[in-house]
This record gives C-alpha cells, sequence and structure tokens, in this order.
C-alpha cells in the first residue's frame, strides 16, 4: 500500500481511523449502487476511486475487471480493504493508496474517477478536490460524483443544520469548460438504504455524471 505520508494531516487521520476502529466493519461491503449501474454499463479501464473507505467499490470494479486506484486517509480502512481484496482474489487489480485530498491528489488520468458519497462532518474543501478529481478525467472518460441530497434519516439528530448541495450547484462548482465536457446525467434519486447501525430508511442520492470530450 503506497502512502503519501508527508501530505497527511494527523488530525483528519485521526478523525477517519478512530471511526472505522469503532467497529470490525463500518460499511456493508457492497458497491454502492449508483456506481454498478454507471460503471456496469462501460467498457473497463482504468478507475480512480476517491474515499474507497473499506473497499466495497474498489472491489466489485476490480471483478468486473477494471484497474482500480483506490484511496483513502485512514489507514485502518485501507487495510482492511486490502485483506479484502486480497480475500477476493483481485488484489492485483487494485492498488490502495493513502492520501488526504485536502493535501495531496493521485498522478495520473483515468477513465473513470469515481466519487461516492466524498462528503466529511469536519472541515473538508469540497469543491476544490472535485475540481481536481475532473482534472483526472482522461480524454473521453468520466466523472461520477453520488452524493446525500439529505442527511440520511439516522444521522439527522445529530446534524439538524446540515445542509446539501443540489446536484446543479454540484454540477457548476465544477466549473466546466461546456467545450471540453459533456454533461450526461444531473439528477436526484431515492432508494432504500441502510446505515452503520443496521437501520433502514429512505434516502435521497444526488448524481452528477459527466465526460470529458
Amino acid at each position: 500500500m503506497a502512502s503519501d505520508a508527508d501530505a497527511v494531516d494527523e488530525e483528519t487521520a485521526r478523525h477517519w481511523d478512530e471511526l472505522y476502529a469503532a467497529r470490525e466493519r463500518y460499511w456493508s461491503g457492497r458497491a454502492n449502487p449508483h456506481l454498478v449501474t454507471v460503471a456496469g454499463a462501460l467498457p473497463p479501464g482504468t478507475v480512480l476511486d476517491l474515499g474507497c473507505g473499506e473497499g466495497g467499490d474498489a472491489i466489485w470494479l476490480a471483478r468486473q475487471g477494471w484497474r482500480v486506484t483506490a484511496v483513502d486517509v485512514s489507514r485502518t480502512a485501507l487495510e482492511r480493504a486490502a485483506a479484502e481484496a486480497s480475500a477476493a482474489g483481485v488484489a492485483e487489480r487494485i492498488d490502495f493508496r493513502r492520501h488526504d485530498l485536502t493535501r495531496s491528489f493521485p498522478d495520473g488520468r483515468f477513465d473513470l474517477v469515481s466519487a461516492q458519497f466524498l462528503q466529511s462532518p469536519i472541515e473538508f474543501p469540497r469543491d476544490e478536490v472535485l475540481r481536481a478529481a475532473a482534472r483526472a478525467v482522461a480524454p473521453g472518460g468520466r466523472l461520477l460524483i453520488v452524493e446525500h441530497g439529505e442527511m440520511p434519516p439516522w444521522a439527522r439528530a445529530h446534524h439538524p443544520e446540515a445542509r446539501f448541495p443540489t446536484p446543479q450547484e454540484t454540477l457548476a462548482a465544477l466549473a466546466l469548460d461546456p467545450d471540453a465536457w459533456h454533461t450526461e446525467r444531473v439528477e436526484t434519486l431515492h432508494r432504500e438504504g441502510t446505515g452503520p447501525h443496521g437501520e433502514t430508511g429512505h434516502l435521497v442520492d444526488n448524481l452528477v455524471l459527466v465526460r470529458r470530450r
């Protein structure tokens, strides 16, 4: 597992490491459903998975034939993800890297850049990171952003003042050149989901999918 350790804010890393360390598994291990829908319709290529967590998306993508670069700031999450990838027999298709995206960004261009719920309760320059994600898209490639459209029901009591951008606001913040990019999807979607403690509820997701010409 590669690391850009000199460019990691230790308080940020500690926040996420403590979150993951609080439970043996934090997420379900399944790939995010909107990623499955979008990537499943594309020919496999190279993909950058931003904020990969415990590796559910990265492992699914590798199983579909993608070459995956998966990054996260949490060493705990990355170690779990690498172990899961090894157990799934796809470790050779995934390059796990430790990055604090507020300070460093992976090199290279990718056929797909995936930002799944790249939102944080602590300070995070989201728009800057998403613009860096767009710069990492290869010609003909795509940027897929999926975000919470509102707070999940199991977290609302903890964040009563939270406000989430609309998908149109997220697209506008990317400041993309319309001559260089084609917008394929900008929409709000609804689904039933499960929280980290097994809670179920109605979720609102915002999705932005753009393709570099």
